[in-house]
């Protein structure tokens, strides 16, 4: 990719939207919702996950509580990851009030619901070979967000352009997009990793600027987005 490319970059320009802070899911039985799950990553100054907070509410008795266990069972197990619909913040409002829990404690008053943290491994980034920066930038790096499961491709619209195979489950890039911010220029990928099993999406940043301020909320919005089309978010690795 030359610099001319990167500099054309604009295709699915991920929403500047004030982004939500936490991660919200109902918990389905049937059609119906039984309970809200809410979760947050613990980042590094460099957007790796070292830790997740996951904590719960269920109708049946009312009260909230903390698990680690639950937050593993919610990626490995897949009937449970069937019944997770990921949901926007107004959305867990209005169940949590249908469910007689009535109002949804703020980001802090859902923070100090966390007591059991799973920590994750951490280290240093992977390097793949040699670092390759292009003219005109001062920094690349290579991010991986592995999730389980697999997404519903036409809910990935928004941030991809679909590959012309992408139902093939022998499609291993299923998507691909870019995205200009200021003088640092994004590409990411989606990829299958396994049918049905993890995917994933591969974000390589050219920096033009001082800072990576700009990469996180890209980071955020990507996983977002692919949450609310079903996978659940594992981790987010640093390759470069």
């Amino acid at each position: 990719m030359t610099t001319s490319d990167i500099c054309a970059l604009g295709r699915h320009a991920v929403t500047t939207a004030p982004q939500e802070a936490l991660d919200y899911y109902l918990i389905m039985s049937g059609t119906d919702a039984e309970g809200i799950v809410v979760e947050e990553f613990t980042l590094t100054g460099d957007f790796r996950t070292v830790g997740l907070n996951t904590a719960g509410w269920t109708a049946a008795d009312g009260v909230w509580w903390s698990s680690a266990a639950f937050g593993r069972a919610l990626r490995e197990d897949p009937e449970l990851r069937a019944r997770a619909r990921a949901v926007s913040r107004s959305e867990a409002e209005a169940a949590y009030r249908d469910l007689g829990g009535g109002e949804l404690p703020g980001d802090d008053g859902l923070r100090a619901r966390f007591h059991d943290c799973q920590p994750l491994p951490d280290s240093p980034p992977l390097r793949l070979g040699p670092p390759s920066v292009p003219e005109g930038f001062h920094d690349t790096r290579v991010y991986r967000v592995l999730f389980a499961g697999e997404p519903q491709l036409p809910r990935l619209a928004a941030i991809v352009t679909l590959a012309e195979q992408a139902e093939d489950p022998r499609t291993r890039i299923v998507g691909t997009g870019e995205q200009r911010v200021g003088f640092d220029a994004f590409t990411w990928e989606v990829r299958r990793i396994g049918p049905g099993v993890a995917c994933c999406i591969d974000v390589t940043a050219h920096l033009g600027t001082a800072s990576d301020h700009a990469l996180g909320p890209l980071l955020r919005r990507l996983t977002t987005a692919m949450r609310y089309a079903g996978p659940i978010p594992v981790t987010i690795e640093r390759f470069s």
